[in-house]
């Protein structure tokens, strides 16, 4: 929780791919981003914090915590692995 806490919230830029003001398949598409590239590339892979920045400034943090307990379980509907 002190992750999230300590993240200072700034808008996500522009994406093409969702030029409606509904955010939330943004939210989803950002968040499943994050956990593949981290998952290719490892966390330390700078343009992988692009998507983590995204995610955490358009998703609400229950749904992330949902989402979180929901992979660590492996009942997450997504797949996380490339």
């Amino acid at each position: 929780m002190s992750e999230i806490a300590s993240t200072p919230l700034r808008t996500a830029p522009f994406d093409a791919r969702f030029p409606n003001t509904n955010q939330t398949k943004h939210c989803w598409q950002n968040y499943v981003d994050y956990f593949k590239c981290i998952d290719a590339r490892g966390e330390d892979f700078a343009p992988c914090q692009q998507f983590n920045k995204a995610y955490r400034s358009l998703c609400p943090n229950q749904w992330i915590q949902t989402w979180d307990s929901q992979r660590e379980e492996g009942t997450n509907p997504s797949r996380f692995k490339l």
